[in-house]
């Protein structure tokens, strides 16, 4: 073994002793790994005592939508006094924000712990991928914290995903379009079949998704796996209402003058499963009273994700990581900000639709700044550059997220207005620079 690889496996196998080391070992490992199926992590698990045996927990996957369902489910059960363990990804800006209790990111010496005493696990001879070993510090803290439920979000598809090993009361799968080809296949109907995999033998799963062949491919899963199968627009419905109200149409419950939080018309959509999730939980003895839903619902908190941080100037935040993201951030805009008043900062990953989500995005604006995040998978702006200049003619390349943010602020009015978009990374890192202005 030579010095270089000696030195990676002693910082993976010895304990660390700081934060800051444990990060550093865990970000050097593979960042991916959905292929490599679910043996090692099963083994890890089994090596800390099945930790995920030890609460109740509530699946979600899906393409768009799958991080707001899994907040606002953290939020209604805390509301309803029960401790909520909550595992999602990417973090926009520390690590500790993919693991949370009672909706607050775990401490620094809680994630030294967790990593410890998962990097003391014999995982055979296959090096855990990030997202394996991250997934089992979520498992091993929220039993060591004794929460009484984990919600818990896929990282990519679902049927080979680390967070698979787990029995769930419930899965949700929001709604599936076209992403991660490489990984989950160049159809909808594969890519349903992925994300299908987190459904349970005799679990209930809640589905949002619409597209015959994808519904066609969930309920052909439920079927074989005696999962009672309810969907969104037959089972259950919404109904929007003034003021940003909706109504939501049960299998039992018809409740009214209901909000989230969450900004968006497709939060709607969202809140949907989320208490068709509710009204199942009650169903199998859970205690998730009206008052508590309707709390939870409007405290539900989700960083990054049509955001307003800001007033004057209006500074909204949105990842808008993908073209049905771009999209739906494009009708927001249209509804709620004039065109002329609108900055849009956008940076994107190669391996998204750029010219269809920069064509979707930059009609709502009257200028636009151009950048790239800190990560190996990133576009470069002058890749976006003639696609901006097609679409108008007030466009700017800044490469480094943080000068583009902070340009972008300083050359506004404060009755103007600026969106930061196209990538959750770009989000992460705009935070961090808006912190500091």
């Amino acid at each position: 073994m030579n010095n270089d690889l000696a030195g990676l496996f002693l910082s993976i196998m010895t304990p660390n002793n700081s934060y800051a080391d444990c990060l550093k070992a865990m970000f050097g490992l593979r960042r991916f790994g959905i292929k490599l199926g679910l043996d090692v992590i099963r083994k890890i698990l089994a090596g800390l005592g099945n930790p995920q045996k030890k609460f109740s927990s509530i699946h979600i996957a899906g393409t768009n939508g799958k991080g707001s369902i899994a907040a606002s489910l953290s939020s209604i059960l805390h509301e309803s006094g029960y401790k909520v363990g909550l595992y999602t990804s990417p973090h926009l800006v520390r690590f500790n924000e993919r693991i949370s209790i009672n909706n607050s990111p775990v401490s620094d010496d809680c994630i030294l712990e967790a990593y410890n005493a998962v990097q003391n696990i014999d995982a055979g001879d296959r090096e855990l991928t990030f997202f394996e070993f991250a997934t089992a510090m979520a498992f091993y803290e929220f039993n060591r914290q004794n929460v009484d439920w984990a919600i818990i979000e896929t990282g990519m598809g679902g049927r080979l995903d680390a967070t698979n090993i787990i029995k769930p009361v419930i899965s949700i799968i929001s709604n599936i379009s076209l992403e991660h080809r490489a990984y989950l296949g160049d159809k909808l109907s594969e890519i349903a079949f992925e994300k299908g995999g987190i459904i349970k033998k005799n679990s209930p799963v809640i589905i949002g998704a619409k597209q015959k062949s994808v519904v066609s491919v969930l309920k052909d899963i439920a079927a074989e796996k005696s999962a009672p199968f309810y969907a969104h627009g037959k089972d259950f419905n919404t109904r929007l209402c003034k003021n940003e109200q909706f109504t939501y149409f049960g299998m039992e419950n018809t409740w009214r003058n209901m909000q989230t939080s969450l900004m968006g018309k497709h939060q709607i959509d969202n809140a949907s499963l989320v208490l068709a999730a509710c009204e199942l939980l009650n169903q199998n003895g859970a205690d998730i009273q009206l008052g508590s839903i309707k709390e939870g619902l409007l405290k539900t908190k989700w960083p990054g994700r049509l955001e307003k941080i800001s007033d004057s100037p209006v500074i909204i935040l949105d990842g808008a990581h993908n073209l049905i993201a771009a999209r739906r951030l494009a009708e927001f805009l249209v509804q709620n900000i004039a065109r002329e008043k609108l900055t849009l900062v956008v940076g994107i990953l190669d391996d998204k639709p750029y010219s269809a989500m920069l064509r979707s995005l930059l009609p709502t604006c009257s200028r636009v700044i151009l950048t790239s995040p800190k990560i190996d998978r990133t576009l470069g702006a002058e890749k976006l550059y003639p696609i901006a200049k097609e679409v108008i003619d007030d466009v700017t390349i800044i490469h480094d997220v943080n000068m583009a943010v902070a340009h972008a602020i300083k050359t506004v009015s404060p009755d103007e207005a600026v969106c930061i978009a196209g990538s959750l990374y770009v989000i992460g890192e705009a935070k961090e620079a808006i912190s500091r202005l």
